[in-house]
């Protein structure tokens, strides 16, 4: 197969989870069911976050936050996967695709960076009480969530802006459910190897990095105290950087897809239930929230 000039390429072909007709449906039910989950829970924090002044605290302002960036995250790629599904097509258009692998990065990166942030917060509070009102005022915490959100937007900018650069060979088929960063690339004729450079570093830089931060914020806390957190920072982390730091060297594409349902859609719908429903001021705050609107004429 030749290579094809990448200005004529109109559409690529996601080919999902699985091609088998009879799966689909059920495949649709699940993850509209993991959409929804994802959307009302992390939707009710911040809700409930908003709605209480007992809860207006850097812990709940960054968990808010977060909530956001994962309603964000899941609707850039599940809402299309469901509508293929549906209409039994695999078809995503160049700008969609391409649209659809920035804002994925850009919200990937804002969760690892907030993950790391949420960390030293608890580090803060722990371990400098009696300096936490002042390290952490309102004026540091917004220009931290900030100073993360800057980080994604340009983070996502130069990759995009180098992948855009590549021809592609007559072949579009996309081994995946949405259009991964690592699976577009496979599909050029063009030499990868700087956008292979350049991901491998901005990985290390915005993954590895915040992931040793918050391993050792937590190891100055106390493992016992944030196992909870801890497992979705593992979760979200390990498939995450296994998926983008094999991807070039695996054969095994439908894995590598398989795996990413772990950190781009699991995650997010655990979120409410690890993050908050233990927490007993989330807890109350919802009671309270249900029982205004449960009065409300």
């Amino acid at each position: 197969m030749g290579p094809e000039n990448q200005t004529s390429v109109s559409e690529f072909f996601l080919l999902g989870l699985s091609e088998k007709p009879e799966q689909q449906l059920p495949l649709f039910g699940l993850f509209l069911s993991m959409y929804m989950v994802t959307v009302v829970g992390n939707l009710l924090i911040m809700l409930a976050i908003g709605s209480d002044s007992h809860l207006h605290t850097p812990m709940y302002f960054f968990l808010s936050n977060f909530s956001l960036v994962d309603i964000c995250l899941v609707t850039t790629l599940v809402p299309k996967m469901l509508v293929n599904l549906q209409t039994h097509t695999k078809v995503i258009s160049y700008a969609g695709c391409f649209t659809q692998m920035y804002f994925f990065m850009m919200f990937a990166c804002l969760d690892t960076l907030l993950l790391t942030v949420m960390a030293y917060d608890r580090f803060v509070a722990i371990c400098h009480p009696l300096h936490y009102v002042t390290i952490m005022n309102p004026r540091i915490c917004g220009l931290m969530v900030l100073t993360a959100w800057i980080i994604s937007l340009l983070n996502s900018i130069p990759q995009i802006l180098m992948v855009m650069q590549l021809s592609f060979c007559t072949e579009r088929e996309i081994s995946h459910f949405f259009c991964d960063l690592g699976e577009v690339m496979k599909l050029s004729c063009s030499n990868t190897l700087i956008n292979d450079i350049v991901v491998y570093v901005l990985t290390c830089l915005l993954g590895v990095l915040p992931f040793t931060g918050i391993l050792f914020s937590y190891s100055q806390i106390s493992f016992s105290t944030c196992g909870s957190h801890l497992s979705v920072v593992s979760l979200f982390y390990g498939t995450g950087l296994g998926v983008y730091l094999s991807s070039s060297a695996t054969h095994s594409s439908r894995k590598i897809s398989v795996a990413s349902v772990m950190y781009s859609v699991v995650t997010p719908m655990l979120n409410p239930f690890i993050y908050s429903l233990r927490n007993k001021d989330i807890k109350e705050s919802l009671r309270n929230l249900s029982c205004l609107f449960l009065d409300f004429p």
